[in-house]
């Protein structure tokens, strides 16, 4: 059984920053990817930021130069760090894990979610 824990949502307002973590763990045999998706009220589930345990990474073209996804491969844990946070940012954020593949399709592991509320 794999769980991931999340950590670090809340309110903030515009312009503001936030980090979240996510730590992975129990019985995991391989991670390809670990990465965070996020979902908005009335809108579907989308790609936030990726990580592979090479360290290559992809963003979503409305975070890039403000989002940082980093990686502590010997802890299982991914972290989010997102800077000048606009309104359009408040959403459920999860965790993701991939074991092989990438894309939402290949998540083996979902975290329970954590909400980021943006205020003007």
């Amino acid at each position: 059984q794999v769980q991931l824990v999340e950590s670090g949502g809340g309110l903030v307002q515009a312009g503001g920053s936030l980090r979240l973590s996510c730590a992975a763990s129990g019985s995991i045999f391989n991670i390809n990817a670990m990465g965070w998706y996020r979902q908005a009220p009335g809108k579907q589930r989308e790609l936030v930021a990726s990580i592979t345990r090479g360290g290559m990474t992809n963003y979503a073209d409305s975070v890039k130069g403000r989002f940082t996804i980093s990686r502590d491969n010997a802890e299982s844990t991914v972290y989010l760090q997102m800077n000048s946070l606009k309104i359009e940012d408040t959403a459920v954020y999860y965790c993701s894990l991939w074991q092989r593949g990438l894309g939402i399709r290949s998540v083996d592991y979902w975290g329970q979610g954590t909400q980021v509320t943006v205020s003007s």
